[in-house]
């Protein structure tokens, strides 16, 4: 586990890089919509060997820039976790590197049951041990057919850290 400090110590001496995130096998990029939209489905931030994932807002989209499973939560939810599952495999790391999600709904007293039981059995799929930090919110998305969008955090190191000795 990083402690808090030790996060705080690299930012504050580290050069920060930072790239967009993109894995065109599972989700096009945004501004490649008919209406084109200005953002990245992530940004990678490295600092000085810890790397920290920031990853868009992602929905039930193809690679195409299509919704799919219209009026179907439970694989809408399916789709936009196989999406951020495909992020995060283009920047090497997994589910057991998410910090936290924020998870909208667009109806959330409607599809909050679903949404927690396609999320536990995700996550217990994954072996996920600790849970990530979550926020589930109630919002209009960005397109109507949309029922569920994620966006996520992850951080892991890409480069080795020597044990402290105390």
């Amino acid at each position: 586990m990083i402690a808090f400090s030790e996060i705080l110590e690299t930012i504050a001496h580290a050069p920060i890089q930072k790239h967009a995130m993109t894995n065109h096998g599972v989700l096009n990029e945004a501004y490649a919509y008919a209406k084109p939209s200005s953002f990245s489905r992530g940004m990678r931030i490295d600092l000085n060997g810890l790397t920290i994932l920031l990853i868009s807002g992602t929905a039930s989209i193809d690679e195409n820039g299509q919704s799919v499973h219209f009026c179907d939560f439970r694989a809408q939810m399916r789709r936009t976790l196989s999406n951020i599952t495909g992020l995060l495999e283009s920047e090497g790391c997994t589910w057991h590197d998410i910090v936290r999600t924020t998870c909208y709904l667009r109806d959330i007293d409607r599809d909050y049951d679903a949404f927690n039981e396609e999320r536990t059995v995700f996550y217990k799929e994954q072996g996920l041990d600790p849970l990530p930090a979550s926020t589930g919110i109630q919002a209009h998305l960005c397109r109507p057919e949309l029922l569920i969008e994620i966006e996520a955090i992850a951080m892991f190191r890409t480069e080795k850290v020597e044990a402290s000795k105390e």
